[in-house]
């Protein structure tokens, strides 16, 4: 292995990095493995074995000490592989070599809260999302008789030859001509999964989760046709939830877990959405916001901590702790569905398309269609999310005798993607990444710009497809003009100038209107509580405090500030601060810099004849003047000016454009937004994502070749509510609704015509917003010879006159090569990709590929003198403004744009509807924020189809308070006796208290009910002894570390005391070894024996329990009312308790008791 090769295998390695570390567990298996070869293997056939990691397959370890699959995890339907473990015993590996996200083995459907929660099956929201519900007994009765076999088929045994649910057995359907130096889409054929039974506890309640309801008629409810028959609405109260509220946790645990979901969900957990504020404004108190709160954060909860698996109707009514909170968690739910914080991405969602609806309507309707133009992030999201709402929706739609529509996605290329392309290398000898990963490039998007507060892709790239990733690090080294190293004491010296000049320029930012929000009881929220009691005044009535609250918001000094540029992204990083700044002198002294002779330490900066002179002032402009008015007060040097401008192109390369070209007033609109976390790269190539989008959980009906140059649309209803998309192979295509996601320099430059033309509101941030240019240069070598442990590495640009201390003599060439990307870890090749920012950006789209490639040479040569540069193997030059397909590469605010901008461009025209980067206003100029944009376009199109959530009146009802009763006189008969009523929450504290009192009687007569051992629990000699020895090998580890630092609280961590255990086992004597093994195989003796007696001891337990629950009610008959008695029965699994009782569930566990299921 060569130096090179050794140094790319030993940066790779370190520890897992997984989306469910969060959770308690480790997971890494060869579904993992299956998922991406399968999202590459158009590209790159298939490796033969399932290495990922060089040395062998992703191995977890844990010990029992890890909690490694509690019960708080929202689990896979797979607790346990079906297939012996791949990774071989003299390859066990305690760290994986690269990081990924590998979801749970199985890729199936699955188990949520093990405690609680018995697993919703698809079709468990088809009574709730699509708003209906029988008449008759039919529904409820032929559910029931339904729901063992779909919970089983939500888990196929590991004998089963049935696929994974999770799997598409459908090709990918993409129209495609032959092209051998372009077409990078074939045929897919996703593998097949296996799938690993349940490992699960039973809930003691069971939901009606209908597979089939076969004859069942249900009604129709939604929009009824003209004289149809009306049934009545399934609501949340009407549905027997599973409750999604695990008992092993405490409230404030729980609490901290939905709020840690709402945080990753991009929203607050403390207050409304607007939207969510629109919604309810007329219809909930104050009190009910916390309780609607917390319901909303629960169900995110549910979401964010296994993504594979739709959360479904039961699980959200299951989220609310009161059965008076059941429609604030309807509306939670259908608002978090439609708006995409659920159920959105790469997962199988629950379809109800096989549901028999009977209909009463003349005739039915036209299929419609909706056409979504670009392949891009934004559009192959809003047709990935269409299809699923369409899914869920099914029925709902149905009812007023329409088909889902049908969804169709164009794309001028003949790829997919973009602006998000991965250019494959001609060499495919990868050296450090996995084995089935492509040898790529990244021509567009680069970065994902942190996975934490709110990212959708960290749900898609870590949390579905499992990607690999690089996280980078911000170790770049700067290299001046001359090749030599920039003195990092001056570096960090110059940047602090330059965030203090931004600073200053910021003060004339717009200063945005914050918008009002009603905020829930923080305390409550915290501690997971709901709160009692109803207050009078609904939230809309204290609309006038609210904004006199945000007006003096509003005036408040604190704001928004920058804090400092982020080097990888070059985006300024906003903090709360004044815009009252300290006088520029003692600043700079500050800092560290020496003022120059004669300047008075109370001299200010006047950036007012810039800011308020220009009709549209610039950042640029006002940065410039800072720039000249500091150099009286320092003696900048020509370096020191260099410096700042590697600085000025960082920030260009951030928004695409010359800072001269920036709104000085907006310039940083989107503030506050930011993501957190690492950044990061995908690993074989970014254009993964937008594949797996395409793909998984089924093939869109994509159409490449398909150049659209016109676009017909009705705004008005004379067109009969029909667009039509002209492509330029002269094919027409009628639809419905059609959402455009073309960039925005294809509006701008108008080659696609509009009848009707865009109104001039549309035509207007159309005009005002900027669309610029990133251009990038890739360096393809057989050996580096850069420092490849660092991601980046940075260069001064020497101005246009050398020496000069003018700012204009810097601009032209400050942003040409001005950074570079180390890419070994993501390609596997030895590439470094140059970036053009700013003006090099746009000369580069006119200059050759051989002056660039030689350009870049002799610099590369500047910086590394005593080593050999050769002429690269392989050169790609970008020309992204020169693309026909895309005429730049994301949007900025230019110096004419007003605040707003980005929302009017989201807005729809009639039937045509917008998404895009340059329609998001939160996240412009990013994938994400045209993945977020599609998620929105999606809801507006499920709206138009299906109108607003429905809002049911009352939303909550009114708490009903003990009256006290009356006093007696003298001896009545019970039906005489004043009837007193009860509180919910006294109720269940009553019914709590008489269960646990009959639990009591149960377990003091006959014992606890049987277990059955777990045959991992002492299976392997190793976990043996790991259990007995870990205690002390940890001290011992602690006590070296003690030894050998002066820290006496340092402690050993997990990775170190396992990597330890193991070289324990292996120095450890035969005799101590056949010990274990010894021990292990009494272990298993004693499990086959508990295990051949268990199904007979459980049904014995059962039978003699149920018999000692009747007879404790029959000692107590005033215990529980009839109701009461009925409902604990049915909520046990229990019928015909009138005579002897059968088991549906109840105590039982489902898989292998030895029960027959019957149905109540």
């Amino acid at each position: 292995m060569s130096t090179y090769q050794q140094s790319i295998k030993d940066a790779s390695t370190g520890k897992a990095s997984l989306f469910d570390r969060h959770l308690g567990f480790l997971q890494g298996d060869e579904s993992a493995a299956k998922m991406v070869s399968w999202l590459t293997s158009p590209f790159k056939s298939a490796p033969k074995s399932q290495n990922l990691a060089g040395d062998g397959p992703l191995q977890p370890s844990f010990n029992q000490n890890d909690s490694a699959f509690d019960n708080n995890t929202r689990r896979s339907s797979v607790a346990k592989a079906s297939k012996p473990s791949i990774v071989p015993a003299s390859k066990v590996q305690y760290n994986y070599s690269i990081e990924t996200a590998a979801p749970p083995s199985g890729w199936a459907k699955g188990q949520r809260e093990s405690g609680n929660i018995d697993r919703a099956t698809p079709t468990s929201i088809a009574m709730v999302m699509n708003g209906v519900w029988d008449e008759g007994p039919s529904a409820t009765t032929q559910a029931a008789e339904h729901s063992d076999e779909t919970s089983r088929m939500g888990s196929t045994p590991s004998k089963s030859s049935a696929p994974s649910s999770h799997t598409s057995m459908a090709q990918s359907f993409v129209k495609v001509e032959a092209d051998d130096n372009e077409n990078l889409l074939h045929t897919v054929k996703p593998r097949v999964a296996t799938s690993s039974p349940l490992s699960s506890q039973l809930s003691p309640a069971r939901s009606v989760t209908p597979s089939d309801l076969g004859p069942t008629r249900v009604e129709e409810t939604a929009r009824p046709v003209k004289g149809s028959p009306q049934a009545k609405r399934l609501s949340f109260r009407e549905l027997r939830p599973r409750t999604s509220i695990p008992q092993n946790l405490t409230p404030t645990e729980l609490a901290q877990q939905s709020i840690h979901a709402a945080y990753s969900s991009r929203l607050n957990p403390f207050a409304l959405h607007e939207d969510e504020y629109r919604l309810l404004r007329t219809y909930i108190c104050h009190l009910h916001v916390t309780a609607y709160l917390n319901i909303r954060n629960r169900i995110l909860r549910l979401w964010v901590r296994n993504p594979l698996v739709a959360v479904t109707a039961q699980e959200a009514a299951g989220c609310a702790a009161s059965s008076r909170w059941l429609n604030l968690a309807e509306i939670a739910y259908e608002w978090l569905l439609r708006n995409g914080y659920i159920n959105f991405g790469c997962v199988e969602v629950p379809d109800t398309s096989h549901l028999k609806v009977r209909r009463y309507k003349p005739k039915r309707a036209r299929r419609k269609t909706i056409v979504v133009v670009g392949a891009g992030m934004a559009g192959l999201g809003c047709a990935r999310q269409l299809e699923a709402l369409f899914k869920q929706y099914h029925y709902r739609l149905s009812l007023v005798g329409e088909e889902p529509p049908q969804v169709i996605v164009l794309e001028g290329r003949n790829r997919i993607g973009g602006r998000v392309y991965s250019h494959p290398l001609k060499s495919q000898d990868s050296v450090g990444i996995p084995e089935h990963a492509r040898c790529t490039a990244e021509m567009g998007a680069h970065i994902i710009t942190g996975f934490d507060h709110g990212n959708p892709l960290n749900m898609i790239i870590r949390g579905q497809l499992a990607l690999h990733y690089h996280a980078l690090k911000d170790n770049s080294t700067l290299y001046d003009s001359d090749g030599q190293l920039v003195d990092k004491g001056q570096d960090l010296m110059v940047e602090k100038l330059y965030n203090d000049i931004l600073d200053r320029a910021s003060i004339y930012r717009h200063r945005a209107i914050l918008p009002a929000i009603v905020q829930g009881d923080k305390d409550l929220i915290e501690d997971g509580r709901d709160p009692h009691g109803d207050s009078d005044a609904m939230i809309v009535e204290s609309e006038s405090i609210r904004r006199e609250q945000s007006a003096r918001a509003g005036s408040d000094q604190l704001e928004n500030v920058p804090g400092g540029i982020d080097k990888l992204t070059g985006k300024a990083h906003m903090v709360t601060g004044s815009r009252r700044k300290a006088a520029p002198a003692l600043a700079a002294e500050a800092m560290g810099w020496h003022l120059a002779s004669n300047v008075l330490a109370s001299r200010d900066l006047n950036l007012d004849a810039v800011a308020r002179g220009m009709e549209h002032p610039t950042l640029g402009a006002a940065m410039d003047e800072a720039v000249k008015q500091y150099q009286f007060l320092l003696d900048l040097s020509p370096q020191d000016m260099r410096l700042i401008n590697w600085h000025y192109a960082n920030m260009e390369y951030a928004n695409a454009a010359n800072l001269g070209m920036l709104s000085l007033s907006g310039w940083d609109q989107d503030s506050g937004n930011e993501f957190e976390g690492e950044h990061a790269q995908v690993i074989g190539g970014y254009q993964q994502v937008p594949l797996g989008i395409l793909q998984y959980p089924s093939p869109l009906d994509l159409r490449i070749r398909k150049s659209v140059n016109r676009i017909t649309y009705d705004t008005d209803g004379r067109r009969g509510g029909i667009a039509r998309v002209h492509c330029e192979d002269g094919q027409v295509i009628d639809a419905d609704r059609i959402i455009l996601t073309t960039p925005l320099g294809i509006l701008k430059e108008e080659s696609l015509t509009f009848d009707p033309p865009l109104p001039r509101w549309k035509l207007g941030p159309i005009n005002r917003l900027g669309f610029g240019v990133l251009n990038k240069l890739v360096l393809v070598y057989d050996q580096p010879f850069w420092d490849v442990d660092q991601d980046m590495f940075g260069l001064l640009r020497q101005s246009d006159t050398p020496g000069s201390l003018d700012q204009e003599d810097y601009v032209r060439n400050r942003g040409k090569f001005y950074l570079f990307w180390n890419c070994i870890k993501t390609s596997g090749r030895p590439v470094l990709i140059a970036l053009m920012a700013g003006e090099a950006a746009v000369q580069a789209e006119c200059t050759s590929d051989a002056d660039l490639v030689a350009g870049v040479t002799n610099e590369l040569r500047r910086m590394f003198t005593d080593r050999q540069v050769p002429v690269p193997s392989e050169t790609i030059v970008t020309r992204w403004g020169s693309d026909k397909f895309a005429r730049g590469t994301y949007s900025y605010v230019g110096a004419t744009s007003l605040p707003g901008d980005y929302e009017v461009m989201a807005r729809p025209v009639g039937n045509l509807h917008f998404a895009g980067e340059a329609t998001c206003g939160t996240h412009p100029a990013t994938v994400h924020g045209a993945y977020i944009s599609g998620l929105r376009a999606a809801s507006e199109v499920i709206e138009e189809l299906l109108g607003p959530i429905e809002v049911p009146s009352p939303l909550v009802p009114a708490s009903i308070r003990l009256d006290s009763s009356p006093k007696v006189s003298g001896q009545k008969r019970k039906a005489e006796q004043e009837v007193v009523r009860e509180t919910a929450a006294a109720k269940a504290l009553r019914l709590d208290k008489i269960e646990q009192e009959i639990l009591v009687s149960i377990f003091s007569e006959i014992g606890p009910q049987p277990t059955k051992v777990g045959p991992k629990k002492g299976s392997n000699p190793f976990l043996l002894f790991s259990t007995d020895k870990w205690e002390e090998c940890k001290e011992r580890l602690c006590e070296s570390r003690r030894a050998a630092t002066p820290n006496m609280a340092v402690k050993a961590n997990k990775n170190e005391i396992r990597k330890a255990l193991g070289e324990m086992w292996r120095e450890a004597s035969q005799e101590t070894k056949e010990w274990y093994r010894e021990k292990t195989s009494n272990n298993r003796l004693a499990y086959s024996e508990n295990a051949a007696t268990f199904d007979a001891r459980l049904l014995s337990w059962n039978e003699r329990a149920i018999e000692i629950r009747r007879r404790w009610l029959e000692e107590q008959p005033d215990a529980l009312s009839a109701e009461e008695q009925q409902s604990m029965w049915i909520a046990l699994g229990v019928h015909d308790y009138d005579r002897r009782a059968k088991m549906k569930s109840g105590y039982a566990e489902r898989r292998g008791s030895g029960i027959k299921m019957e149905t109540v």
